[in-house]
């Protein structure tokens, strides 16, 4: 028995593409490459990388420079596309305050998207979602290691923050080992490290191996932008999936990856990598050169992880089993 689980990076559907979904709420963000590379994942997860509401106000931090707030028509393009979950634990889940956090749920609610890493209070945003695929469970927990002010309270609604550069906390680790021990596969979305950092820090290395001690059978993490190699059973950052950002001309955020796993249950079998192409607003298949570029980069990130990259002509493939 396996099943598939796609996985995405950063979907940012605010600014740009909020103001292209006003105009235009059935707008295809996402091209028939991209719908068709999805179709047949037994679950979908994302990082939602923003709020999806009509209201609320800018979140008063002096040094925040971004606020990220969606329509809720964002909602209806997630679930067209075929998402089945998404993790809210992110710097942008509060950009506008609690009220619009709390329509985001709604919102998401209202077309049958689950979420993880925020809630009305901490012991929601702590809460894990446990799909049933086929004769296997999988639970999904998200945290995200930052802003620390996002954070929600024991009545406040907010993220699941942790602080990762101390390592896993122990509810989270405890979490895992519980779910792990019920007989589910756990999947852990952590929000970790900086921006646009071309691979991961030691802590986020660091945090990674305990969670995977802890029993997480996989660990896939987003914040840098741009996508990192694997190692096992943990995928580093998934890189960005949709936005309107500016490019990095080295790093090239507008070049990507969508992750298809195949588990089973003894955990993550191996990971087939779809190269994409972020342009603004809409994401496609990358194209030869494209393609290219994305392969040679993402076989380099793997091998500095001990991991081996495959070429399967429309796909890239990760074996995580020795």
């Amino acid at each position: 028995m396996s099943v598939r689980v796609a996985l995405a990076g950063d979907t940012m559907l605010g600014r740009g593409v909020a103001e292209q979904l006003r105009e235009r709420p059935a707008r295809e963000l996402f091209a028939p490459g991209v719908r068709k590379a999805v179709a047949d994942a037994d679950l979908f997860l994302l990082n939602l990388e923003c709020c999806v509401s009509k209201r609320g106000t800018p979140w008063p931090d002096p040094d925040k420079m971004f606020w990220f707030r969606a329509p809720p028509a964002a909602a209806d393009q997630l679930a067209a596309l075929g998402v089945d979950c998404v993790t809210l634990a992110n710097n942008h889940a509060l950009d506008f305050g609690h009220t619009a956090l709390l329509d985001t749920l709604r919102n998401l609610e209202r077309v049958g998207i689950r979420f993880v890493g925020a809630g009305g209070d901490l012991a929601r945003a702590r809460a894990e979602a446990v799909f049933t695929l086929g004769g296997l469970r999988l639970a999904v927990l998200g945290v995200t290691d930052h802003p620390a002010d996002y954070a929600a309270g024991s009545q406040t609604p907010g993220v699941a923050h942790v602080n990762l550069r101390q390592g896993p906390p122990r509810w989270l680790t405890e979490r895992v080992r519980r779910l792990r021990d019920e007989g589910d596969l756990v999947l852990v979305t952590p929000h970790w490290g900086p921006n646009m950092v071309a691979e991961p820090l030691p802590y986020v290395r660091n945090s990674a191996a305990s969670l995977v001690e802890a029993g997480a059978s996989v660990v896939a993490g987003h914040s840098a932008h741009v996508f990192h190699g694997i190692a096992g059973p943990v995928l580093f950052d998934l890189g960005d999936f949709l936005d309107d950002y500016a490019v990095h001309p080295v790093l090239r955020n507008d070049l990507g990856l969508l992750f298809v796993l195949t588990l089973d249950e003894r955990g993550l079998d191996h990971v087939e990598a779809v190269p994409l192409a972020l342009d603004y607003c809409h994401t496609r298949l990358a194209g030869p050169t494209e393609y290219a570029w994305i392969r040679d980069r993402f076989a380099l990130a793997c091998a500095a992880l001990d991991s081996t990259v495959t070429d399967e002509g429309d796909h890239l493939r990760v074996c995580c089993r020795s």
